[in-house]
């Protein structure tokens, strides 16, 4: 069993790609979560993953009752977290969904910041024919004045 260095225990193997398509398989690559239908397209299906409905750093068993098919906005948004069940999981998951959508949806009503004019910059210190050849002299990051 492989060391979760976050909690220092041992957690269960990761799912294999055999163990991970045939969840996705039984779960007709649906999203248990958010109902995602990861055959409608491509994009779709790169976004199915596999979850541990109980977090391998959890304690949560590679067993197909602990997995289900999920896209990886859902996976992320549920996270480590422990619930007491798998409905518990999927409303935490579908609530935290519609917040960051509210959330989105509002921020791309807000009309973006007007630009304030910088002050021009004074004009460079002109160079000598001794500083434009030295390499130190150019370069952007250079402190020595020239």
């Amino acid at each position: 069993m492989p060391l979760d260095l976050t909690t220092l225990t041992l957690v269960a193997k990761p799912v294999t790609l055999e163990e991970g398509l045939d969840i996705l398989e039984r779960d007709q690559y649906c999203c248990q979560y958010c109902g995602l239908d990861g055959m409608a397209s491509f994009e779709n299906a790169l976004a199915m993953s596999v979850d541990f409905v109980i977090p391998r750093a959890r304690k949560g068993k590679k067993d197909p009752r602990n997995l289900v098919a999920c896209c990886r906005s859902c996976n992320m948004i549920k996270g480590r977290r422990v619930y007491r069940n798998f409905d518990d999981a999927k409303s935490y998951v579908l609530a935290r969904r519609a917040e960051l959508a509210k959330a989105w949806e509002e921020k791309k009503l807000v009309p973006p910041v007007a630009r304030t004019t910088k002050p021009e910059k004074a004009s460079p210190p002109e160079k000598t024919k001794a500083a434009s050849a030295s390499v130190i002299g150019s370069s952007p990051l250079s402190i020595r004045k020239g």
